[in-house]
């Protein structure tokens, strides 16, 4: 075990990922014991964790949200702060929404359908995917939900939402930046709401007519509407997660662009191999390090005494990355997930736990798909890939690659005989 009386936050700011993984090399076999913003912290990791961690018995999720996270990345009043009765009504929502297999289609046929006039717009200039995957997911989500944009207001929610996810993990102008976002789409969406539900009666049974209409007149577990702002907090938090797929998109590239024989198998794949490849890539890439809750009640972990309201950590990027789990952690291989779902507590960039009942993330069915719709874009490019910075620093959270991935040249290629080119060219 290790055990640290000075305060690790400083430390997780400078370090990132590489945090977490530092006080494990010094604790041995034994769990961490640190402090962070002032809190006992004690982390979770090996067999056990996951269902430890998302058992309501030991871990709550209110109050466990610090204030900068909750002003830019989660929102105030969100899902993602509940627990017990208050969370399951509202998760019923997120549930019915994001995982009925209609809804899934229809957010990725719309991603689908917009790829090839943005691709159009790329000739002749170089362009940053990373920037351009998240214009595409915005005005995708957003007309999924209801909510039909320009393309400019399309990328102006696109880096708002990019703004959120970027500066939640950091102080300084990243941070008040994504305040600043946080602000201006919450205030847009508030509006909508109240318009809405001044311009039309609540729907009366059925399926409601929208994504919007459903947030705009959910009742929570008090038997309440919610009020304009959780509502336009609320959904935010399917469209900001559908944008943050931007992150996933530029790994996908980054991964293809490392080991270009990934392409041979995704040309004329019916969509497996593409699947697989994107559980991979949302296992073997870093995005978010751990999770966190407050302890429910004095526990012990691994003999190791919780006090109730120790902060707990779950650390997502090591259980992605242990051995014991996936047999040689470090390489890419997407055919670990050939042929079948990979276990709910054992791949959990997302979470872990149930859906229904717990606190994973409801739209990982959407992720998956819409991922996998991005891999099969992707090998589909022709275009050059010119001499950048694609290193990605793991102090940086989140990080990505320092140059967003940038392209020349793209377009959608189509051989002679029909057949896409599957190309990321390296420049030169």
């Amino acid at each position: 075990m290790f055990t640290s009386v000075i305060d690790s936050t400083a430390s997780l700011l400078a370090r990132g990922y590489a945090w977490l993984p530092g006080l494990q090399e010094r604790a041995g076999e034994g769990p961490v014991v640190t402090r962070l913003m002032g809190r006992r912290t004690v982390v979770l990791d090996g067999p056990g964790s996951v269902e430890f961690f998302y058992d309501e018995q030991h871990v709550r999720r209110e109050g466990a949200l610090p204030g900068p996270v909750l002003d830019t990345l989660i929102g105030r009043g969100a899902v993602h702060t509940l627990d017990g009765g208050g969370h399951r009504v509202r998760k019923d929502m997120f549930v019915s929404l994001l995982m009925a297999e209609g809804g899934i289609a229809a957010l990725t046929e719309r991603f689908v359908a917009r790829w090839p006039r943005a691709v159009a717009g790329w000739q002749g200039r170089e362009v940053v995917l990373f920037d351009e995957v998240a214009a595409v997911l915005a005005g995708a989500v957003c007309d999924w939900v209801g909510l039909p944009l320009s393309e400019g207001a399309a990328r102006s929610v696109g880096e708002d939402c990019v703004a959120m996810v970027d500066g939640f993990a950091t102080p300084g102008p990243r941070h008040w930046k994504a305040r600043r976002a946080r602000a201006r789409q919450e205030r847009a969406l508030r509006r909508v709401v109240t318009e809405l539900r001044t311009a039309a009666p609540a729907p009366s049974g059925g399926r409601p007519r929208s994504v919007l209409t459903a947030v705009a007149w959910h009742r929570d577990a008090d038997g309440r509407l919610l009020d304009p702002r959780t509502a336009a907090v609320e959904l935010l938090n399917i469209i900001r997660p559908t944008v943050a797929l931007s992150w996933f998109a530029v790994f996908a590239a980054h991964a293809l662009h490392s080991a270009p024989v990934h392409r041979d198998r995704l040309r004329g794949d019916d969509g497996t191999y593409a699947r697989a490849f994107a559980h991979e890539v949302r296992r073997f890439y870093p995005f978010a390090p751990f999770i966190g809750g407050l302890a429910a009640r004095d526990l012990r972990w691994r003999d190791v005494p919780v006090p109730e309201g120790s902060l707990v950590l779950l650390d997502l990027y090591g259980r992605n990355h242990d051995p014991e789990v996936w047999p040689k952690p470090c390489d890419f291989d997407p055919c670990r997930f050939m042929g079948r779902e990979p276990p709910s507590n054992d791949l959990v960039p997302q979470g872990g736990g149930d859906v229904r009942t717990g606190h994973r993330c409801p739209g990982e069915d959407i992720a998956v798909g819409l991922l996998t719709a991005i891999v099969g874009a992707l090998a589909d490019l022709d275009c050059d890939v010119p001499e950048q910075d694609l290193t990605i620093p793991l102090h940086r959270m989140p990080t990505r690659p320092r140059s967003g991935f940038v392209l020349a040249h793209a377009r959608t290629a189509v051989r002679a005989d029909g057949v896409p080119s599957r190309a990321l060219r390296p420049h030169g």
